[in-house]
Formats: C-alpha cells, structure tokens, sequence
C-alpha cells in the first residue's frame, strides 16, 4: 500500500480522497457513538460538509466519461448534494427516523459503495492499495 499514486494524482483527485477517507471514519464513529449528544451534532455536522465536499469536487473528476465530461457516478454526487441537506432538515425538526435512515443509506451506498468502486483495476485507489 502507497499513497504516491494519489499523492501524484491532479487536483482534486486528493482532496476528494482525503474528504472520503474521513467522512468514513467519522460516520463510522457517528453509527456506533451515542446519539442527540453534542458530540454528535459536531460529528454530524463535521460529515456533512465532507460528504458536500466530496460531492462537489467530483464534478472535476473525469476519467471515466460517458455523457460528455461526466459518468453515472455523478448522479450519485446529485443524489448526495439532494439528501444531505434533507437528512439535515429532517434532524433539525426531529424526524429522527427518518433522518437515521437518510444517513445510513448515505453512508452505506455512497460512501462505501462508491468507495468499492475506485478499487477496480485501473483506478488510482487500486494503486493506492493493491500497488501498480
């Protein structure tokens, strides 16, 4: 495992990386830590504007292209940029059920999901991981 493949990648191809990597670790933390604490809205707040993050820079990755400049991935980043916001708004009028079904959807398909996919041969996470 190295991080020079993505250490050596253009922008934002780390940045993005990066946001993932934490908004990971930091959801992980939010599944298993106690919930409507302070720490979880501070957590909470910290993985949304990661996940927006990560969203938004996607728009400026292009290696795969299938509709122009853009792949099926980028819906995905639409999709995020949509259910954030509204997992957000459903937290702050206490549609807890809701808005712990929003974000765990999140996480799980588009954090991890899409994560699965960058490690397919020829991508630079499968460098990163399974070397060259």
């Amino acid at each position: 495992m190295s991080l020079g493949p993505l250490l050596s990648a253009p922008p934002p191809i780390p940045w993005h990386a990066f946001a993932a990597f934490a908004a990971l670790a930091i959801g992980g933390a939010q599944l298993a830590l106690p919930k409507g604490t302070m720490r979880h809205r501070a957590l909470g707040y910290t993985w949304v504007a990661l996940m927006l993050v990560i969203a938004i820079s996607s728009f400026w990755i292009q290696q795969i292209r299938l509709i122009g400049p853009f792949s099926p991935i980028h819906l995905l980043s639409i999709l995020v940029l949509v259910t954030v916001p509204l997992a957000v708004w459903h937290a702050r009028n206490h549609r807890v059920a809701k808005h712990r079904k929003v974000m765990i959807s999140l996480y799980f398909f588009a954090l991890i999901g899409a994560g699965v996919f960058t490690l397919l041969p020829g991508r630079i996470m499968h460098a990163v991981v399974f070397g060259q």
